[in-house]
C-alpha cells in the first residue's frame, strides 16, 4: 500500500470513528486568581484575621470549580458538576457573585452559531440566547501534550464579558484628593472599587485528534476540542476525556426562563448589583428588590 493510499485510509477511518453518532465527555477544572481581591480584604481594618480567613476560604471554593462538557459533532452542553453546599456557604452577596461567575449551563450549537445559557440570578430564571462570539484565533504553531493529546496553541483578543465578575479587577487603591474630601459621602457607583477591562487576551490549546470545534464556556471555533484556555485571570484545564461513552447524554438547548439577549442580561446584572450595594450602604440590608415582569 503506497503512502497516499494509507493516508486516505487513515482519513476514512477517522471519519468513521467520528460519525454522526459520535459523542464525547470532557471534565474541566477551573481556577480564578483572587490575589487582588484578597489584598483589599486583608487591608480592611474592620475584619479580624478569623474573618479574613473565612472570606478567603469561601472565595477559594467559589472560584475553583469542576465542569462537565458533553459534546457531539455539532453541539455541546457545559455545566457545573453538582455538589452539595456546606451549611452556611454561598449566602447573600457570595451567592449573587457565584451566580454570575461563568453563569449556568451553556448550550452551544456550532452549526447555527448560537448559544443559550440558563441562568438563575437573585431568585429569577433567565434564558440568555444570542449568537456565538466570532473569535479571531491566531495560530502560533506551538504545541504541547495535555492528557496524552498533542495540542496546538492559539490566541485571540476578545471583549470582556460585562456580567462575568471573574473579570473584575480591584482598583490600585491610590489616593484621590477629591474622594478624600468627600469621605463622609455615601458611594453610589457599583464600579467605584472595581474596574472591568474592555478586552481580554485569551490563550487556548486545542487537540486536532478530537475534530470538533467545541470547548468550555463560550470558547469555540478551533479545528479541535479546546483542552485548556486562559484569559490571564481564569484558567480552565481539561482533566479527563471519554470518547463515545456507553451512556449517551441528550444534548438539548434549554428552554426554561425569561428569554433575554446577552446585552439585556448584562444590563440587568449590573443594575441589580448596584442596587444591592446602595441598599447595604444605606443600612437596609438585602432589601426587597424585584425584577420587572
Amino acid at each position: 500500500m503506497n503512502k497516499l493510499a494509507f493516508t486516505f485510509l487513515l482519513i476514512i477511518t477517522s471519519a468513521i470513528g467520528f460519525s454522526q453518532e459520535f459523542q464525547g465527555m470532557a471534565v474541566y477544572e477551573t481556577k480564578t486568581s483572587t490575589a487582588d481581591m484578597m489584598k483589599r480584604v486583608q487591608s480592611n481594618p474592620d475584619l479580624t484575621p478569623e474573618m479574613q480567613k473565612m472570606i478567603e476560604e469561601r472565595m477559594r471554593k467559589a472560584f475553583e470549580k469542576t465542569f462537565i462538557l458533553n459534546f457531539d459533532k455539532v453541539a455541546s452542553m457545559y455545566k457545573e458538576e453538582e455538589k452539595l453546599d456546606a451549611p452556611g456557604q454561598g449566602g447573600g452577596g457570595m451567592r449573587m457573585m457565584m451566580s454570575v461567575m461563568g453563569g449556568g449551563p451553556i448550550y452551544k450549537n456550532a452549526k447555527n452559531k448560537s448559544y443559550a445559557v440558563a441562568n438563575e440570578f437573585m431568585g429569577k430564571e433567565f434564558l440568555v440566547k444570542d449568537s456565538l462570539p466570532k473569535i479571531n484565533w491566531q495560530m502560533t504553531g506551538e504545541s504541547k501534550q495535555i492528557g496524552g493529546y498533542n495540542c496546538f496553541k492559539a490566541t485571540a483578543v476578545m471583549p470582556a464579558p460585562k456580567s462575568d465578575f471573574r473579570n473584575f479587577r480591584m482598583r490600585d487603591g491610590k489616593k484621590d484628593e477629591k474622594k478624600e474630601a468627600k469621605a463622609d459621602e455615601k458611594k453610589t457607583n457599583f464600579m467605584e472599587d472595581v474596574e472591568m477591562p474592555t478586552e481580554i487576551t485569551v490563550t487556548a490549546w486545542y487537540a486536532p485528534e478530537i475534530p470538533v470545534n467545541q470547548g468550555p464556556e463560550k470558547y469555540w471555533g478551533l479545528p479541535g476540542l479546546i483542552l485548556e484556555v486562559s484569559d490571564g485571570k481564569t484558567i480552565i484545564l481539561c482533566s479527563k476525556i471519554v470518547l463515545n461513552p456507553k451512556d449517551k447524554v441528550a444534548i438539548k438547548e434549554p428552554t426554561a426562563g425569561q428569554v433575554v439577549s446577552q446585552k439585556e442580561y448584562d444590563e440587568i446584572v449590573i443594575k441589580k448589583a448596584e442596587e444591592m450595594r446602595q441598599q447595604w450602604q444605606n443600612g437596609s440590608g438585602r432589601g426587597n428588590m424585584r425584577f420587572p415582569h
